[in-house]
């Protein structure tokens, strides 16, 4: 029998959990999509969330945090890759990237900030009126009909 890991679904995918829209992500990532770079998603409370990606080496004029049909997508452009440079050790990834995150339809991205080196994306979920429960008053149309009937006689007598 195969066990299917669903783990990765998880880490891009916020504030629903319509299955079959995480399953068709799913089909489009691959294992180096999903290292580079590193991320973390937080939730801070029911309605704010927070993404946090590592994203050294990058200014604000090289990041760009766009959303289009509820899909974040946030992309770096490192413009110190076209310098050749001779690297004793490269522990320090700075290649381009654009990563994805699936939005529930209520998802709004309330801002984002570079904060040492780290790209903070704010989200916050807010729900129409017309979604949140409401409760539904019963009226009783018609009062019930009390039916009298004579007492019952003793008949022992």
């Amino acid at each position: 029998m195969r066990a299917f890991d669903l783990s990765p679904l998880f880490r891009s995918t916020i504030g629903f959990d319509h299955l079959s829209r995480m399953l068709d992500a799913a089909g489009r990532l691959d294992d180096q999509t999903l290292a580079y770079p590193p991320y973390n998603i937080e939730k801070l409370d029911d309605d704010h969330y927070r993404i946090t990606m590592a994203v050294a080496g990058f200014a604000e004029a090289d990041l760009d945090v766009t959303v289009t049909n509820h899909t974040l997508v946030i992309t770096g452009k490192n413009r110190h890759e076209e310098k050749p440079a001779e690297y004793l050790h490269r522990g320090i990834a700075g290649r381009s990237f654009e990563r994805r995150f699936e939005l529930a339809d209520t998802i709004l991205v309330d801002g984002a900030a570079l904060v040492n080196g780290l790209l903070h994306v704010d989200l916050k979920r807010e729900i129409p009126e017309s979604a949140k429960p409401r409760s539904i008053p019963i009226e009783m149309k018609e009062r019930p009909r009390l039916i009298e009937s004579p007492p019952a006689e003793d008949k022992a007598a």
